[in-house]
């Protein structure tokens, strides 16, 4: 899988995916919605039990209470953790579908250092053309069969320059 300016080309094709709104950056930070410049890999894939059958057999179930540490002053950094959590966090069980099919990646995960950006999901867009906060977002049924066609630790390239 490769990030080019028209989407991204997998499987023989493009699939048309936002950004973050800090765009691509080789120096990731967090906080400044940016994508990370790399090659990084699928380590995992959530997914709401409650809104959709087990999409293939090495997903996890989103539960709830479920939420993901934001807060680089934290031990628990770039990791999933469990309400009650007082430590910055973002909530993976939302309302909304934006994270009904999540794919992880593995910036900065399983050793974060401090500050240089929490995860780099996977996920479907609000709409098309909506920048992320640094995640890539993509057509719910796009991101479907994506996951239906990969497998644990494909690689995902964010190159310097989008072409």
């Amino acid at each position: 899988m490769v990030l080019t300016r028209q989407g991204l080309r997998f499987a023989g094709r493009k699939w048309p995916c936002t950004i973050g709104r800090g765009g691509v950056q080789a120096d990731k930070r967090e906080g400044d919605g940016a994508t990370p410049v790399g090659v990084h890999r699928i380590v995992g894939l959530l997914y709401r039990p409650d809104r959709m059958a087990k999409p293939v057999d090495w997903a996890v179930p989103i539960r709830p209470g479920d939420l993901w540490s934001d807060d680089p002053g934290h031990e628990d950094y770039n990791l999933m953790v469990r309400a009650p959590y007082p430590h910055s966090h973002e909530t993976l069980r939302r309302a909304d579908p934006l994270y009904d099919l999540v794919l992880l990646t593995d910036w900065n995960w399983p050793y974060a250092e401090r500050g240089r950006g929490s995860a780099i999901f996977l996920h479907r867009w609000r709409r098309p053309g909506f920048p992320t906060e640094g995640c890539i977002a993509f057509r719910p049924d796009h991101l479907r069969r994506i996951v239906e066609m990969i497998r644990y630790e494909t690689r995902f390239i964010v190159p310097v320059s989008l072409t």
